[in-house]
């Protein structure tokens, strides 16, 4: 095994990757001081796993990551990973390579990996410890080292060998292993201690346990015998009823056969009777329903269609986007045109001068022009006209008269039409906006509807939540009254006086008050102390004076019924309030009358009994009390009493009388208030259910109303449609009308003016004289002037209209944009108010659709089921008439059959009423004095039942492994025949016995089985504990046995290597290995005696620096000789020496080399000399490091 690289990045100086590639042999590193080369000793260290920050030569560990330079920036983590060839199987892994690599980051944390995957540090140190490289680092000899070995105390010594010997980790864990060893002994004793207090509390509640268990034998006794004896009441009298009433049985049962026969043909002739009286109605009905619900399902039609219509524009109204212009960029383009527009208008003022006068040239040009053209006109047209003649002008003018009256005629047709129409517009139009009205208001009405319908579901929800809180808590009270309840029988049996005392108090006799604990009021937390205090009275009976006494006491002789205590009333005397006490009492300390108070007869009594009695807090308190005041008595609050002469304590004892009262009163007050809360519960609860009922109430109503709105407002948007069907056919009939009278003006304009101008003709060629062909010229010169100054005032007059129609346009637009940014602002808003209302008149006509189409589904069933009822209702009839006929007859024989057979009944039941009473009597004490039903009793304890007879009675030892068990293994004893008499005897010795166990613990069984469980395992785990610790002890011998040995034949290599090493180092000189306790291998240490040739002194204090290095190289490498280590790492081990003893050592080194990897850190070039590789380090300006390698002359 040798190491085979080590990559290095961000560790120290090496800010990048860098790689170290390493072979068997002597590797050296060379390097100016401060380049770096210890950095890689470092690294070596600290990968393989060393937790000193100093041993790194820094003052933290984030030392060891690159602090950056003024060239390059710190790094957050470094990371070193090693290689080491593991072909020979040195390491304890099936791997043939393994890489080890440890990072650590600046915010903390670090990480471990061998070959990639995750692990502990721990894991690397083990891993490496079994090849001889633990964590003493002894293979890696840094800056330093050779004096810390000089200055190492002979314990210290002594683990660099253990560690090369590989024992170093045993002897560590042994010692961890004592320590725990140590600390857990301490625990064993502490449970050897409560073990045996649970041991000493075990005898005394055994023997309440033991009283328990024979009580719990004489309890089921006396229930065994009176179940079994009432058992047999119950049979006899059921069995004499069962054999009486067999004949009344079978009599009832015919009774009610025919009984069942007559109703059943009352029921079918009323029946019968009753459809053919409403035969007709029914029919005639349902014709009604048929043709209803017919209508009723086309309006529905015609409501789906309009809800789908609606709801499919409104959703394609709102599925298109707003595509609207930004209003800010129209505002900004505003105010540029706004701008254009003063350069435009001083642009038309020059313009219209222009046009001005050419206007003026046109104008007198034009009038020149058309007077020379009316002139030659009229001499050109009067000779024509002349020459065409005045008949056909005359003719012309009366066609072109009636022309303009048939005109003038259309055209007042035309206006009384429009009028017309304009006034359908407007009522159709004004119908239409009161429709759009009423349709807005009831959208309103349909939001306040949503909103009522809305809160009323939620206030049935929450009511609804209230209930099932309230069934929640109600349940849950429910079990709590019943383990109350349970809790408090359970303690009453224990109030169940079983001595004389009991006797006693059913006896009747006057003069007997009661017990003492019924009239007792104690206050919490002190039954305890007030029961010792009171002692055995406690349990006592109080009467009335010493006569009353003698009879109750005489009484118990008479009947053998046991013994009572019984207290006096009469011989106590009334005191007064503060005659218990006797002064003022220390803190913490309080009267025992003051904590407890009788009533009535019993007051004076519990008074005089509690005279003189303290009750303080613990055990210290009460001993201080009698102390300052023998002539009291003081109990403490556990039951511990203490006077001048006795003490009396201990551990708990069994519950006396009055602690079992107020336990049982404290369980009914509890039981009371939860009794309480229960009802309340129930009130509550029923009140939940009035408010679920109006809330659903509420619901169903307003889900009502909102239907209704619907519907409602589909019949206006029906209607509204209608509407505006009729609006949009007035508004084209009024189109069309206005533009027929605009062409019928025209036309009559038109007319009237060729009736003018043909009238006027024919004037002119009335009056005007022949005259001659005129001349052409001058009206041909003056057109031409004219068309010129058209043209120039048509030029100016485009020029001046194109600017003006660009200032317009230019305004328009200004205006435009300023309109238009405005308009998108309002737009944009608009466009999400309409959206907002789009989207809840669609789903508003979704809703309406989906109901419709529901609605549709549901009527189409029902008009197919009115159809088929119209169709059978002629059919029931008919059949209905004949068989009322055969019903009546039948059930006429069924009512005198009826008749006997109630007479008869009615005797029977009267004989057997006072049976049952009986009966009932029996199974009323059943539940009442066994608690259980009465078919359980007669099932379990009847005199079929064998009677139980058990192991103990039989004599026979064996009788219990021969008993047998049911399925959960509980013995079943075997049984003889039941016999009345030996049960009734059974029952009184049954009684006797438990009156004489007396006072009984109920809990005690209980109580004692967890004790002795949780004894049995404390011991069970003591026993563990002592065996385990008894393992241990004995592995840690072994480990002992193994650790001296080893380091017995360690050492003895180790000191004879020494004395040769030394040698070969200090020729003359000598030197040995001395421990300093032989008597001890396992803690002895290790001294190191030297002595150079020439020199006297064997102290290592006294050798010189070089002496001292050699001395402490020597002791290395005589161990790596004694226990060789796969490589070794030197860090400057040399550099003290001179030139004669670095001969020696480099001899040295040659040695090592022939059979480990050895790295030396160096300057001295005798040592590069031998080297099988060098490493160069050094240090740029940027003060990071830098390798070079080399190898016998060649790069590697």
């Amino acid at each position: 095994m040798h190491l085979k690289s080590l990559t290095v990045r961000g560790f120290k100086s090496f800010a990048s990757a860098t790689t170290f590639d390493f072979e068997p042999g002597v590797t050296a590193v060379v390097g100016p001081n401060g380049s770096g080369k210890s950095n890689v000793v470092d690294a070596l260290s600290w990968v393989m796993g060393e937790q000193g920050a100093k041993t790194l030569r820094g003052g933290k560990m984030e030392d060891v990551i690159f602090a950056g330079t003024s060239g390059r920036p710190p790094l957050g983590r470094a990371h070193v990973s090693l290689t080491i060839d593991n072909a020979d199987g040195a390491l304890p892994i099936e791997y043939s390579e393994v890489t080890i690599s440890r990072t650590l980051f600046r915010t903390g944390g670090s990480e471990y990996a061998i070959n990639g995957a995750s692990c502990r540090l721990l894991d690397i140190q083990e891993l490496l410890s079994d090849s001889g490289m633990g964590r003493e680092m002894h293979v890696i000899v840094g800056q330093g080292q050779l004096d810390k070995v000089l200055h190492a105390t002979p314990e210290d010594r002594r683990g660099f060998i253990e560690e090369a010997a590989g024992i170093l980790k045993h002897r560590r864990r042994k010692e961890k292993t004592v320590r725990k060893l140590e600390a857990m002994q301490a625990n064993l004793q502490r449970l050897s201690d409560l073990t045996g207090e649970i041991r000493r509390q075990l005898t005394p509640l055994g023997k309440q346990a033991d009283v328990a268990r024979r009580a719990q034998r004489v309890q089921f006794d006396v229930r065994d015998a009176r179940a079994r004896l009432l058992a047999d009441d119950l049979v006899q009298q059921q069995s004499s009823l069962e054999q009486d009433v067999a004949d009344e049985t079978a009599l009832k049962a015919r009774r009610a056969v025919v009984e069942q026969q007559l109703e059943e043909g009352r029921r079918q002739q009323a029946a019968v009777e009753q459809l053919a009286a409403e035969a007709t109605p029914k029919l005639n009905a349902a014709r009604d329903t048929w043709y209803r619900l017919s209508a009723s399902r086309e309006r529905l039609r015609s409501l789906g269609s309009l809800a789908q219509e609606r709801g499919r524009l409104l959703g394609a109204v709102d599925a298109e986007p707003y595509s609207g212009r930004d209003p800010e960029q129209l505002e900004r383009q505003a105010v540029r045109v706004r701008d254009e527009l003063t350069e435009l208008e001083r642009h038309i003022l020059d313009r219209r001068s222009a046009l001005d006068s050419a206007t003026a040239a046109k104008t007198g040009a034009e009038l020149e022009a058309s007077a020379e053209e009316k002139r030659l006109t009229a001499v050109l047209r009067a000779a024509a006209d002349r020459r065409e003649g005045l008949a056909k002008l005359a003719g012309q003018v009366g066609a072109a008269r009636s022309r303009v009256e048939s005109a003038q005629a259309e055209l007042g047709r035309l206006r009384e039409s429009l009028a017309a129409g304009q006034e359908r517009r407007r009522r159709a139009q004004s119908e239409f906006t009161a429709l759009e009205t009423q349709v807005a208001g009831v959208e309103e009405g349909e939001e306040s509807l949503d909103a009522e319908y809305e809160d009323a579901s939620a206030e049935l929800d929450a009511v609804v939540q209230d209930i099932a809180d309230l069934t929640s808590a109600g349940g849950e009270a429910v079990r709590q009254r019943d383990a109350l309840a349970a809790r408090r029988d359970a303690l009453q049996l224990g109030l169940n006086r079983k001595d004389g005392a009991a006797h006693a108090l059913n006896s009747g006799l006057d003069g007997v008050v009661g017990t003492l604990a019924s009239g007792l009021t104690i206050q919490p937390g002190y039954e305890t102390a007030i029961a010792t205090a009171l002692g055995d009275a406690s349990e006592a009976i109080v009467v009335r004076d010493p006569a009353v006494a003698a009879v109750v006491v005489q009484l118990l002789k008479d009947d053998d019924a046991g013994r009572a205590s019984l207290l006096l009333a009469s011989a106590v005397p009334m005191r007064d309030a503060n005659s218990g006490t006797g002064g003022p009492l220390p803190a913490g300390a309080r009267w025992a009358v003051d904590l407890a108070s009788g009533g009535g007869v019993t007051a004076p009594a519990v008074a005089a009994l509690l005279t003189g009695v303290a009750v303080v807090e613990d055990l210290d308190a009460a001993g201080m009390l009698v102390a300052e005041r023998p002539d009291l008595t003081a109990v403490t609050r556990a039951g511990d009493v203490f006077t001048a002469l006795t003490v009396t304590g201990g551990s708990a004892k069994a519950p006396s009388l009055l602690e079992v009262q107020a336990a049982v009163d404290d369980a009914e007050a509890r039981l009371a208030v939860v009794t309480a809360d229960l009802e309340r519960n129930r009130f509550a609860l029923a009140g939940a259910e009035v408010r679920r009922a109006e809330a659903r109430t509420r619901a169903e109503a307003a889900l009502d109303r909102l239907h209704d709105s619907d519907a409602r407002l589909a019949a206006v948007a029906e209607k509204l449609g209608h509407l505006n069907s009729i609006l949009r056919s007035a508004v084209g009939e009024s189109d069309r009308l206005a533009t027929s009278l605009a062409r019928a003006e025209a036309n009559v304009a038109t007319e009237e003016q060729a009736l003018a101008a043909v009238a006027a003709r024919l004037a002119a060629a009335q009056e005007a004289p022949a005259e001659e062909e005129p001349s052409t010229e001058q009206r041909d010169a003056l057109a031409l002037a004219a068309s010129l100054a058209r043209s120039a005032e048509m030029d100016a007059r485009l020029s001046l209209r194109s600017t003006e129609e660009q200032l317009t346009a230019t305004r328009n637009r200004a205006l435009s944009l300023e309109r238009a940014a405005a308009t998108e602002r309002r737009a944009r808003e608009e466009a999400a108010e309409r959206a907002r209302r789009r989207r809840i008149q669609a789903r508003r006509a979704a809703a309406v659709s989906a109901a419709v189409e529901l609605a549709i589904r549901f009527i189409d069933v029902s008009v197919e089921l009115a159809r088929h009822e119209r169709d059978l209702a002629e059919e029931n009839r008919e059949e209905r008439d004949r068989a009322l006929l055969a019903t009546r007859t039948t059930n006429d024989a069924l009512a005198r059959e009826l008749a006997e057979l109630t007479d008869s009944v009615h005797r029977d039941e009267l004989a057997r009423a006072q049976q049952r009473a009986r009966i009932e009597a029996l199974e009323t004490r059943s539940i009442e004095e066994l608690g259980i039903t009465p078919d359980v009793l007669v099932a379990d304890f009847g005199p079929d039942v064998p009677v139980p007879v058990p192991a103990e009675e039989s004599g026979d030892k064996w009788a219990a492994l021969r008993t047998p068990v049911d399925d959960d293994g509980t013995p079943v004893p075997e049984g003889k025949p039941f016999v009345r008499e030996e049960q009734e005897k059974r029952l009184r010795k049954a009684e006797r016995d438990l009156s004489a166990l007396g006072k009984v613990n109920p809990l005690a069984l209980e109580e004692f089985a967890a004790l002795e469980e949780r004894h049995q395992f404390l011991s069970t785990q003591l026993e563990d504990l002592k065996s385990s610790r008894k393992d241990l002890l004995d592995i840690i011998k072994e480990v002992d046995d193994r650790v001296q040995r080893v380091f017995t034949e360690a050492f003895e290599d180790t000191r004879d290597q020494f004395v040769h090493v030394f040698e070969r180092l200090f020729p003359g000189g000598e030197g040995r290995l001395v421990l300093t306790d032989p008597s001890d291998m396992l803690t002895t240490g290790i001294e190191v005696e030297a002595r150079p040739a020439g020199k006297k002194i064997k102290r290592l204090s006294l050798l010189s620096g070089g002496e001292r290095s050699l001395t402490a190289v020597a002791l290395l490498v005589a161990i790596f000789k004694a226990r060789p280590s796969p490589f070794y790492v030197m860090d400057e081990v040399e550099a003290a020496l001179d030139d004669t003893n670095l001969g020696r050592l480099i001899t040295i080194f040659e040695e090592l080399r022939e059979s480990s990897q050895l790295i030396v850190i160096t300057h001295q070039k005798r040592t590069m000399e031998v080297a099988d590789a060098l490493y160069g380090v050094t240090m740029r300006g940027d003060g990071v490091s830098t390798v070079i390698s080399q190898r016998l002359g060649a790069d590697v």
